[in-house]
C-alpha cells in the first residue's frame, strides 16, 4: 500500500458535483492498494496514519497527532500511486490493483482507520471520477510505501 499523506485546514472531495467527504483539520490520505497488500499492511498504515506528529503544539513543534487535536480524515483511493515510468512517458499501472482486490481492501482501510481514530473517516467513491480540494497546511507532505518501511 502506498499513502500519501497531507495535512490540511480542510479538504473535500466530490463526485458528479456532490460532496461525499469533506473534513476541517486533519489529513486528507490518497491510498494505492497493490495485490500484494495483506491485511498487515492495512494496520500497519493506519496505526502510522493516525499516530503520525505532524500537527503543532503549543510552542509550535510538530509533536501531536491528528487524533491529539481530534483532526478528520478524508480517505481517497488513488490507482496512479502505483503508476511506472521508468519507461516511456505514458505511466503504466499494472500494479495497481484491480477492483475486485482493491475495493475489499479499501473498504477494511476505512474500517481499521475509524476504530483507530475514534471516528468516522470521510471517503471518496472508490473508481470515481473526484474533484478534490484542498488547503495544505504547512505544507506538510508525507509519502509511506508499505513496502519500504523506513
Amino acid at each position: 500500500m502506498r499513502a500519501l499523506i497531507q495535512r490540511v485546514k480542510s479538504a473535500s472531495v466530490k463526485v458528479d458535483g456532490n460532496i461525499t467527504g469533506k473534513i476541517t483539520t486533519g489529513l486528507l490520505v490518497l491510498l494505492g492498494i497493490e495485490d500484494a497488500d495483506m491485511q498487515e499492511d492495512i494496520e500497519w498504515l493506519s496505526a502510522k496514519i493516525v499516530n503520525l506528529r505532524i500537527f503543532g503544539d503549543a510552542g509550535g513543534v510538530m509533536n501531536l497527532s491528528v487524533r491529539d487535536v481530534d483532526g478528520g480524515i478524508l480517505l481517497v483511493s488513488q490507482f496512479t500511486l502505483h503508476a511506472a515510468v521508468k519507461k516511456g512517458n505514458r505511466p503504466s499501472y499494472i500494479r495497481a490493483s484491480k477492483p475486485d482486490f482493491a475495493i475489499p481492501m479499501y473498504e477494511k482501510m476505512i474500517t481499521r482507520l475509524e476504530r483507530d481514530l475514534g471516528k468516522k473517516v470521510e471517503t471518496g467513491v472508490f473508481g470515481g471520477d473526484m474533484q478534490v480540494e484542498l488547503i495544505n497546511d504547512g505544507p506538510v507532505t508525507i509519502w509511506i510505501d508499505t513496502k519500504d518501511r523506513q
